[in-house]
């Protein structure tokens, strides 16, 4: 048998389009047919459990992480499968929160390698993924939350059936794989819905909107949307969590005939959750989230309302709008196209009004850098200092060429080697009063993570600094 490093070597051996970017879909690399035959060959583990199927552009981890978080609290036996992952590899196929073990690991690779030669062209992300589903099966998991990994349609995930198929925010993402506009990039998300399944979706534009209720009226699917079926309001944040209220249209229609009939309403209250994660979009992905789990619940899931309220105050989901310390603040997000930029610049400026940030970013060749740092720099936006930076990715943009882009926004910009380096940097910099804000991939962020402790432990800065000027030549270089 394999040893983990063995075993995690020989999954690296293979194709990763997380590092190298493909150019079109084409079917000798997209294609579930051949995931379909290697599942087949392995038993169909991904039959053995009831599973809620979530894809989109943006927040489908967070809405996957606090399903899982809620049915954990409901005392099902939960599977969670994401990626990528941000520290170990491990973190993609968990069991109640529990990594998939090492000794684990390695008997599956190894039981599924004989196997591979008869299915060429299997991917690292194919076999990353029959592994999850092979060890969930193994532990008898009660119900499984997949995340997808690309679109949906060909995605390696959507050989499952599941009880509810979830469709969370979204945008431009993948362009280059998934289309140009959003009704294209709606149509390949959408096809995870199932002929006869239940897929709830949250707000979307009018575009992606249309293509979805066309194929789900296609296939049968039953459609709920956040905003028409499902309501949500905002009642208190800070920088500890914030707090939330859900309900249903079919309460509200309930609701408006009490009131038309002259009953007085001021004793009813929707379901009013906390939640740890910051910004207005975790109150929609999780409006989202109960929303799935509401119509799972249909479909023969029980769950209190007791375990929605404790697995969601509980959830946890790192590296989204995460506060890693204070004095200065050292904040995570893993924002990596334009609108989560922008939804990352209003949850910014909603939190830390008034103080200055200095903005670590990187990021990978196929995003539209311009469009985040459009966002992100804006005029009135709290950006006194730009350090770019380069995380250990393949894909990765050099620092130069990000400050190139950054130039004409009239911040002080620097270029940084790695995440590390730039981080220290900014420590150097900023006062207890300001803001380090790590963003542009999930890979800056498990950088800046990882070296954020042993830094931290350095003396603040007592006395406010001006940002250093670019020098005229280009920018300041930062070094290791």
């Amino acid at each position: 048998m394999l040893t983990y490093d063995e075993a995690l070597d020989y999954l690296y051996s293979f194709i990763d389009y997380g590092l190298v970017r493909a150019e079109k879909y084409s079917p000798e690399v997209f294609s579930l047919t051949r995931m379909v035959a290697f599942m087949h060959a392995l038993g169909d583990p991904q039959n053995r459990y009831p599973v809620i199927h979530v894809a989109g552009t943006k927040g489908k981890g967070s809405v996957a992480a606090l399903c899982t978080s809620a049915l954990r609290a409901g005392g099902y036996r939960t599977g969670f499968y994401t990626s990528p992952h941000l520290n170990d590899f491990r973190e993609r196929a968990q069991v109640n929160g529990e990594y998939i073990p090492r000794e684990a690991l390695a008997e599956i690779v190894s039981e599924m390698q004989p196997l591979v030669a008869q299915h060429p062209g299997m991917t690292m992300f194919e076999l990353s993924t029959a592994l999850a589903f092979l060890h969930f099966a193994r532990q008898q998991v009660e119900v499984a939350v997949i995340e997808v990994g690309l679109g949906g349609r060909l995605d390696a995930t959507n050989v499952v059936q599941p009880v509810v198929a979830v469709i969370s925010s979204l945008s431009y993402d993948h362009t280059y794989l998934l289309g140009n506009t959003l009704g294209e990039i709606a149509t390949e998300k959408a096809g995870i819905i199932k002929p006869g399944v239940p897929v709830v979706t949250a707000a979307q534009a009018p575009e992606a909107l249309a293509a979805l209720e066309r194929i789900a009226a296609e296939r049968g699917a039953p459609l709920e949307r956040v905003g028409r079926d499902w309501h949500y309001r905002a009642v208190a944040h800070s920088l500890d969590g914030q707090t939330f209220e859900v309900w249903s249209e079919a309460e509200q229609r309930q609701l408006n005939a009490l009131h038309a009939q002259g009953h007085a309403l001021s004793d009813w209250r929707p379901n009013r959750f906390e939640l740890p994660l910051l910004g207005q979009h975790q109150v929609e992905n999780a409006t989202l989230a109960y929303a799935a789990l509401s119509i799972a619940r249909r479909q023969g899931l029980p769950l209190s309302d007791g375990a929605f309220r404790t697995g969601f105050r509980q959830v946890v989901w790192p590296g989204r709008f995460e506060i890693l310390s204070r004095e200065p603040f050292v904040v995570v997000d893993g924002a990596h196209n334009r609108d989560s930029a922008r939804r990352l610049a209003a949850t910014l400026q909603d939190y830390f009004p008034g103080r200055r940030v200095c903005l670590i970013f990187g990021a990978s060749s196929d995003k539209d850098v311009a469009g985040m740092l459009a966002e992100l720099l804006a005029p009135g936006g709290g950006v006194a200092q730009v350090i770019m930076a380069q995380a250990v990715h393949p894909r990765a943009l050099e620092p130069e060429a990000l400050a190139d882009l950054a130039q004409p926004y009239g911040i002080a910009v620097a270029a940084g080697n790695s995440v590390a380096s730039a981080l220290a940097q900014a420590l150097e910099w900023a006062t207890p009063e300001d803001v380090i804000l790590a963003t542009g991939s999930l890979f800056i962020v498990a950088e800046a993570t990882a070296a954020q402790p042993a830094l931290a432990a350095r003396p603040a800065n007592r006395e406010s600094k001006q940002p250093p000027s670019a020098r005229p030549g280009g920018p300041e270089r930062v070094s290791t």
